[in-house]
């Protein structure tokens, strides 16, 4: 294995850490946005929806921009954008400027999303084994040094606009080196050539299929983000204290669980890991919402963290390997979808309380969980083309 590999290896793991960093000390920060800006709770939440569409935008003029220009160039440009756009809500002073700022803000995050995981593809495709989850769990880590972080300045009174400005400047640093790092852009001409026919232009229905799933999982992610912490407090009536270890047992088991899903899916394949882990996580969940006890529910939502882990990063890694010529494009479709998902997830649950208690409201994503279970085969590598171009565990033979 050359150096070189090693290096883009890590540089990769820099750009999604990096990543996971910059759009965590803006969820840290949103209380004191909200508070300096003088605007209402509802008002922000109207504010977040263009943070949303900002970054699906993003997703889908990267992917393309991806596949014709090569991630070398593209992941670098997203990590300058979504780096240097983190200062404007620090400085937004009322609702329209605020609102600017979040959909620039998500147009880069979008951005750097799709090339990261474009070249995260590559990466894997030089390995010859799965090494995508892994980058995921970095990303999951790059928050929670956030959220550390967050708290540290904010507990030594440092106000916004200096702290994430200084944030903004270390993404900007960490980018150059990182990115000389990167696979070199006649690797990206290498595969554009070998593809038959180059980018397509009609997504092919596989990729629409990922994507459905990548959008039911992730929406079972957002549940989780939104709801855990509600769950345990208002249905069970457990302590403020109590209930925010929900969401910190399910993002704990979620990061745990891509640190060691590479090394599955290369004994089992990404069908096993979808398929079982899915069922595991609408069992955990099943649990969590019926159990009727804090500590069953801290054991399911536990589980759902740990089934859905590994789950996500085989979508995109599908759909990246699907067409060497337009894996960009493709990440993009998957990713915008599931990202979409991830938006969709608290606002779906909401109004469902209006009709059923929350407890079983949350057997929709553990339906969702079913479906993605039933229809893991789609992972399945199906043609002599498709398996040469993607790593083949170890438990399936050669064509």
């Amino acid at each position: 294995m050359s150096r070189s590999l090693r290096a883009a290896r890590l540089a990769t793991f820099s750009f999604f850490a990096l990543n996971g960093f910059l759009m965590g000390m803006w969820i840290v920060h949103i209380p004191a946005v909200e508070h300096r800006t003088g605007i209402s709770h509802a008002v922000l939440g109207s504010l977040l929806l263009l943070l949303g569409g900002g970054a699906f935008l993003g997703m889908q003029i990267a992917g393309p921009l991806t596949d014709r220009l090569g991630s070398r160039r593209t992941v670098p440009a997203g990590a300058v954008l979504c780096s240097a756009a983190l200062v404007l809500p620090a400085v937004a002073g009322d609702v329209l400027s605020l609102g600017v700022a979040l959909f620039v803000l998500g147009f880069g995050n979008g951005c750097l999303d799709v090339a990261m995981n474009t070249h995260a593809v590559q990466v894997e495709r030089a390995y010859g084994r799965p090494v995508m989850s892994a980058f995921h769990a970095v990303f999951s880590l790059g928050g929670v040094l956030a959220a550390l972080t967050g708290a540290l300045t904010l507990g030594l009174g440092w106000s916004t606009t200096p702290t994430l400005t200084t944030v903004a400047v270390l993404g900007l640093v960490l980018t150059v080196p990182a990115s000389t790092a990167l696979l070199p852009p006649a690797e990206h001409a290498k595969e554009r050539g070998e593809a038959a026919s180059g980018v397509k232009g009609r997504t092919p229905a596989r990729i629409w299929a990922l994507a459905a799933l990548a959008f039911a999982l992730m929406l079972c992610e957002g549940v989780a983000n939104d709801w855990s912490a509600l769950h345990l407090r208002d249905v069970l009536d457990a302590p403020a204290a109590t209930a925010a270890l929900a969401y910190g047992a399910y993002s704990t088991a979620m990061t745990a669980g891509r640190l060691v899903t590479d090394r599955v899916v290369a004994r089992t394949g990404p069908v096993f890991v979808v398929r079982y882990g899915a069922v595991l996580a609408a069992l955990g969940l099943t649990a969590a919402a019926l159990g009727g006890s804090v500590p069953v529910a801290l054991a399911g939502w536990t589980a759902f963290g740990l089934g859905l882990s590994g789950c996500v990063p085989q979508f995109f890694s599908a759909a990246g390997h699907e067409d060497r010529g337009g894996s960009g494009t493709n990440v993009s479709r998957v990713a915008g979808l599931g990202y979409l998902g991830m938006l969709a997830g608290p606002a779906v649950i909401g109004p469902l309380t209006h009709l059923v208690p929350l407890n079983l409201a949350l057997l929709l994503p553990v339906a969702l969980c079913l479906v993605a279970a039933g229809a893991a085969g789609v992972l399945r590598t199906r043609t002599p083309a498709s398996e040469g171009s993607r790593p083949r565990p170890a438990s399936e033979p050669a064509a």
